[in-house]
């Protein structure tokens, strides 16, 4: 049970931490990207059905658990299936490695904050310091050239100043600790412990602002860049559907991959959230409107960019293509910095979009590590009920000291601590509820709390399609492994066995749990089967699958 019994002070509370949770800086910068990506309009037809079929079902089944069982990821499955328990101990490993590298992102968010109060933004110019003689400032200027080795002033106050990448020869040296990103990083930190030391009736006070205020400056940003000479350009490239893209196999990959790391079940958070409801709340609508509410927003976060795109090409004199390349946080702290440097009433807009940027990821960083405190506080109850801000504490120190690795670790932290892991451990997840604690048990437990069971397009979703999709999505990203680059550094072999070590040191404490289990549990196999896993008992599979979706 939940330690201390501690439950939301209101419904709102709890709708806003998990809005907080989902919508994340991947909304802004990961989707319009891979929906200009993969077809434009076009790739709204497989989002979609991706999120019908797929996401939505496992977000509901996320919340109907925890607030079912409340209890959190570690410790649900003693009632669930007890042989599967390492899944809870894979999600709190992958919810550190995310904790590790995403609160940099918004320690350097921070840092840009920090860098707009000037009446002259310091990425406008080449006049300074950290520039180099490729630095190009085509806004505001005619017959300008621009080659391959030009570097915009923005671009070199991210590279340069920001990250030094230049005084690091790579992963093998990553440089010195710049004290600034330092004090940033122990600024986010200092939010983030004053915000969960007291549980969520602290947190769910403060997503009042954070889940909220990214709104209103989206909407600002919005009409901002309506208004921009070249806007219109921007939108076209974006929703124009290409048809044909439709026929390839990685534009529905991509739109599972999207839809699934946008949702973010998997990750613990909604366990933990959703297992301080009231049993009788309505999980089932909460699911429908959150869900709702994340995907809207990917879509409109792909007006706000792509109208400062199409603004940009049309400065550069270039198609929106050629300046729409930057993808994940080059997109943020590279080209919507630039545009806005040469808006009018810059440092206010400057202000604003990275105010919207530290808020956005604070959401996000609330529920991994509620997901994580959540998870090892119910786990040891005795140990931590009373002493859940020393832990809170603890953990933050850990974060904080292991956060210091820079743009080379962040990277490959994004790459191989979430990427195909946390895929497998949902898949595992989805697997063990429907399967083998049985989608009518759990039909039944939904109905104990809502009243009424179930229809069946959730349950087949959850018995085949959903765990199908994320088998697909599992097995595209092991036979097409994308080469791993930060900008024109190519990351060396030894550093992709690396990360494809930090991938397996989440996953495998799912089949080292599943031995210790089988070894430590008194009885022969066949009893230690039965104790550990409520397998149906169903003779065959269609007669499994018959009984499941009655």
């Amino acid at each position: 049970m939940i330690c201390c019994m501690d439950k939301w002070s209101k419904k709102i509370d709890f709708l806003l931490s998990v809005i907080g949770f989902a919508v994340d800086l991947g909304n802004v910068w990961r989707f319009p990207y891979i929906c200009y990506q993969n077809g434009g309009g076009a790739f709204l037809i497989p989002y979609v059905l991706m999120a019908v079929f797929g996401g939505v079902p496992l977000f509901y089944m996320e919340l109907a658990l925890g607030q079912f069982h409340r209890t959190g990821a570690i410790s649900i499955w003693k009632h669930i299936c007890p042989i599967f328990k390492g899944i809870g101990f894979a999600i709190c490993v992958i919810a550190l490695y995310v904790s590790f590298y995403y609160n940099t992102i918004i320690a350097w968010a921070l840092f840009y904050f920090y860098s707009s109060f000037s009446s002259t933004l310091p990425w406008t110019s080449c006049d300074n310091a950290w520039n180099t003689e490729n630095c190009t400032n085509y806004f505001g200027k005619d017959n300008v050239t621009w080659t391959n080795y030009s570097r915009s002033p923005a671009e070199e106050f991210y590279t340069r100043n920001v990250l030094e990448l230049h005084e690091s020869s790579g992963l093998g040296n990553v440089g010195v600790i710049r004290w600034q990103l330092m004090l940033c990083l122990f600024l986010i930190f200092t939010i983030v412990y004053f915000s969960l030391w007291k549980g969520v009736k602290t947190s769910g006070k403060v997503v009042w602002v954070t889940a909220t205020l990214p709104y209103v400056v989206l909407f600002i940003l919005l009409i901002r860049g309506a208004t921009l000479p070249g806007a219109w350009r921007g939108v076209v490239f974006y929703l124009q559907p290409k048809w044909e893209k439709l026929q390839e196999t990685s534009v529905w990959v991509d739109a599972a991959a999207q839809i699934f790391f946008s949702l973010g079940p998997g990750f613990g958070v909604l366990l933990a959230l959703s297992s301080y409801n009231p049993f009788t709340n309505n999980c089932y609508r909460d699911a429908i409107v959150t869900s709702l509410v994340n995907c809207l927003t990917s879509f409109v976060s792909g007006f706000v960019i792509f109208t400062v795109l199409g603004y940009m090409a049309e400065q550069r004199h270039v198609s929106v293509e050629d300046v729409a390349k930057n993808k994940g946080p080059s997109l943020l702290f590279i080209t919507y910095p630039e545009a806005i440097a040469n808006m009018m009433g810059s440092t206010f807009f400057a202000i604003i979009f990275f105010v919207m940027m530290i808020t956005l990821g604070l959401d996000s960083t609330f529920g991994g590590l509620e997901a994580i405190i959540t998870a090892v506080m119910d786990e040891y109850p005795d140990v931590l009920t009373h002493r859940r801000e020393l832990f809170v504490l603890g953990l933050v120190v850990v974060f904080f000291l292991w956060s210091q690795g820079g743009a080379y670790v962040v990277k490959l932290l994004e790459e191989f601590g979430v990427g195909s892991s946390i895929i497998a451990v949902v898949f595992l997840e989805a697997t063990a509820v429907s399967w083998f604690y049985g989608i009518n048990r759990f039909s039944n437990d939904i109905k104990a709390m809502l009243g009424y069971t179930p229809g069946l397009f959730w349950k087949v979703c959850w018995v085949a399609i959903s765990p199908a999709f994320l088998a697909v999505s599992k097995y595209d990203s092991l036979l097409n492994p994308s080469p791993l680059t930060l900008f024109d550094y190519r990351f060396p072999d030894w550093s992709i066995t690396v990360g494809y070590i930090i991938g397996i040191s989440s996953f495998m404490w799912i089949p080292i749990y599943m031995v210790y289990k089988l070894v430590w549990t008194p009885g022969s196999l066949k009893q230690v089967s039965h104790v550990t896993v409520d397998a149906p008992k169903s003779r065959s599979l269609l007669t499994f699958i018959q009984n499941t979706l009655v």
